[in-house]
């Protein structure tokens, strides 16, 4: 697909995107168990990961990509989810951005990890629907730039499944037409 390249894309920082969301859990967020679903913790990733990815680019966005997402911990009813964003690698018209999230305890104070997880987001023509090139990111410090180090890897590999999946489904569909 092609990608329309904007004339004037500055590179931005990654502390002009970044984003810091609180939910609080409550019981039409959880599970039998009174933890939240984790497919409405995914929902406020994927929100997240979207405002940042908007605030880089300033474009429409869509999700492209969700990688490395395990559920370490819950949330319970009456804690709050704790979610932070921020982009880590920029390509010609996608951002992966690494979004965390923690449980508060309100009562006690504690903090629990419950997962992390790396969005992938394409930035689209608001008319076309077609993809945009985006922004540079400017790397500032040294855990910037090692985290953009692990994107890049994790960016190689995730280019290398989608080759391998292509492949497996070009083989089955020629199956079926001999078959």
């Amino acid at each position: 697909m092609a990608v329309t390249h904007d004339a004037s894309p500055q590179a931005r920082r990654v502390g002009e995107s970044a984003t810091e969301m609180a939910q609080l859990v409550l019981p039409q967020h959880a599970n039998v168990h009174g933890s939240a679903l984790g497919g409405t913790v995914m929902h406020w990733m994927d929100l997240a990961a979207a405002v940042v990815a908007n605030r880089h680019c300033r474009r429409p966005v869509v999700t492209a990509a969700i990688d490395e997402m395990s559920f370490l911990a819950p949330i319970l009813v009456g804690q709050l989810a704790l979610i932070q964003a921020r982009i880590t690698l920029v390509d010609r018209s996608s951002m992966e951005i690494r979004v965390d999230v923690e449980s508060e305890d309100l009562l006690s104070g504690e903090h629990r990890h419950t997962v992390t997880a790396y969005f992938t987001f394409v930035a689209i023509d608001a008319t076309t629907r077609r993809p945009v090139g985006v922004p540079r990111l400017l790397l500032e410090t040294d855990e910037e730039r090692t985290e953009h180090a692990r994107a890049l890897e994790r960016r190689r590999l995730r280019l290398e499944r989608l080759e391998a999946r292509r492949r497996e489904e070009q083989s089955h569909e020629e199956q079926r037409n001999n078959g």
